[in-house]
């Protein structure tokens, strides 16, 4: 089921489908406040912030940050409840992630779920409720899954750049 803020979009939206592009903009850009807020609450308060995870947890997303940096923080920021969001917003202060970056990856990833659930909200009324619940999942894994191919594939494309300007020159 989706969260608080999901299901506020949603009635909302349902109620007054010509105004869903006012509610899809002001979730977005609350959720990215309070984002911002926390990532900068768990920037002074350090590793104290993450106490409330379990370390196992903690090693993993600290892995993903220094792995994949924004890519992590964009993708948990489309996937839908219970996956632990907040725990890759707080990670991303204490491991000092660059803000702008950091706001960008959120920005995007909640524009994205935000104008999904307040387009079916206008298009299907009450039903979209039922329609998320059932899809979404499905849809936030499907999506996050396409955004690491699209990284993996950028990625691969620029390691291959190189190689071919070297054997360019040396033809």
């Amino acid at each position: 089921m989706p969260g608080g803020v999901d299901a506020v979009l949603l009635v909302l939206a349902a109620s007054r489908p010509a105004w869903m592009l006012i509610y899809v903009s002001a979730a977005t850009i609350g959720s990215t406040a309070g984002c911002i807020g926390l990532y900068r609450i768990s920037r002074r308060a350090g590793k104290r912030a993450l106490s409330r995870f379990s370390e196992a947890r903690q090693k993993r997303v600290k892995s993903l940050l220094d792995r994949y940096d924004v890519l992590s923080v964009l993708v948990a920021s489309v996937l839908p409840p219970p996956f632990p969001f907040k725990l890759f917003v707080v990670s991303a202060g204490v491991f000092r992630l660059n803000l702008l970056r950091f706001t960008l990856a959120i920005a995007g990833g909640r524009l994205f779920r935000y104008l999904l659930e307040g387009y079916l909200a206008a298009r299907y009324g009450e039903h979209a409720k039922e329609l998320l619940a059932r899809y979404y999942p499905s849809i936030g894994i499907g999506l996050a899954l396409l955004i690491i191919a699209l990284f993996v594939g950028r990625t691969f494309l620029r390691r291959a750049e190189p190689r071919t300007a070297l054997s360019d020159v040396e033809n």
